[in-house]
């Protein structure tokens, strides 16, 4: 493992860090869906999720990996109802095989919106 320690800022006003690189290890923050600007993306599920998920692949980007790289994932859905609208535009993101993935639903999530991703990647053995 290598000795690399990083942290990515947010441009949000928020205080945290969009993303930590440790080592081989990446850990992204929680994405909810927003515009690049920061708008929050109030749409049906897929909508809020195909929003989410442009976020990660930019954060990704940035770090020098992609969804390939991504070996987990946690989900919070404000409804479990909201399920398979949301695994339809998810799936459509992993090529190389789906990471492993626990998905909470029935939370009552910030801004108001329906979904919230976190992801984390190994950019190991590349």
């Amino acid at each position: 493992m290598s000795d690399t320690f990083q942290r990515y800022p947010s441009h949000l006003p928020y205080p945290f860090s969009k993303a930590i690189r440790v080592g081989d290890f990446l850990y992204l923050s929680g994405q909810v869906p927003m515009t690049p600007l920061g708008e929050v993306v109030l749409g049906d599920i897929r909508e809020q999720t195909e929003a989410a998920m442009a976020r990660i692949g930019e954060t990704l980007a940035e770090c020098g990996a992609g969804f390939e790289h991504v070996i987990k994932a946690t989900v919070w859905l404000s409804d479990m109802q909201h399920f398979a609208g949301f695994n339809e535009v998810y799936k459509r993101h992993f090529h190389d095989g789906f990471p492993v993935r626990s998905t909470v639903g029935g939370t009552q999530l910030a801004l108001g919106v329906d979904v919230e991703i976190e992801v984390q990647a190994w950019l190991g053995a590349r």
